[in-house]
């Protein structure tokens, strides 16, 4: 992903989230530096952990990489993204079960009130059979990722490291470990989406 253009300074969000649906990196990454601080303090609010919270912005970021096009405009760019940060932070919660209750019925997400609804973290036997299908592919296409971004990504998604310590490998920067991991994960994306029409759907699991 490119970095943020300051020439964008001047946009508003709906224009760049047009733009961002359009294909323009920059333009989804002027978004996410945009609204950082903000998102990064509503995941520590509820983690209650600053390297949690990073991690989970960051995972949150790429989500709606991934699922821009679905958004529908209906609503501010920022609810749209507020509600993505808050599911990462209560699934992490979840699955760590650091919290036995979490009340949802009167959160504040973004402008609007209203309740969230906790996922089921499981996966169906649909998803088990197509994360087996795509093993393979998955494995062989990582291999391919150019070796400046393969490194962070293996650090971090395989050896399951803190950022911390992947950028203390590398002898990099946190904010150039986090950029290169965006772009292993974008590539990697790419790669994958040559294959969708063998393996269909299971290619969204990576």
């Amino acid at each position: 992903m490119q970095k943020p253009s300051s020439k964008m300074a001047h946009l508003g969000d709906e224009e760049l989230v047009v733009m961002a649906q359009g294909g323009d990196d920059t333009a989804f990454a002027e978004l996410i530096q945009r609204h950082h601080s903000s998102n990064f303090k509503l995941a520590l609010s509820i983690l209650r952990d600053w390297q949690d919270a990073e991690d989970e912005v960051q995972n949150a970021s790429w989500k709606a990489f991934q699922h821009i096009n679905q958004f529908q405009r209906d609503a501010k760019f920022t609810t749209w993204m507020t509600r993505i940060v808050v599911n990462q932070c209560l699934m992490r919660i979840r699955q760590s079960r650091r919290a036995n209750l979490f009340y949802l019925e009167d959160a504040k997400i973004g402008e609007e009130q209203g309740a969230l609804e906790l996922r089921d973290g499981r996966q169906t036997p649909e998803e088990e059979l197509g994360e087996k299908e795509v093993s393979t592919v998955l494995t062989s296409e990582i291999r391919r990722i150019p070796p400046l971004l393969r490194s962070v990504f293996l650090l971090r998604e395989i050896e399951q490291l803190p950022m911390p310590d992947v950028a203390r490998r590398l002898g990099i920067s946190v904010a150039a470990a986090k950029s290169r991991l965006l772009r292993a994960r974008i590539e990697l994306r790419a790669r994958l989406a040559r294959h969708q029409g063998h393996l269909g759907h299971a290619t969204l699991l990576a």
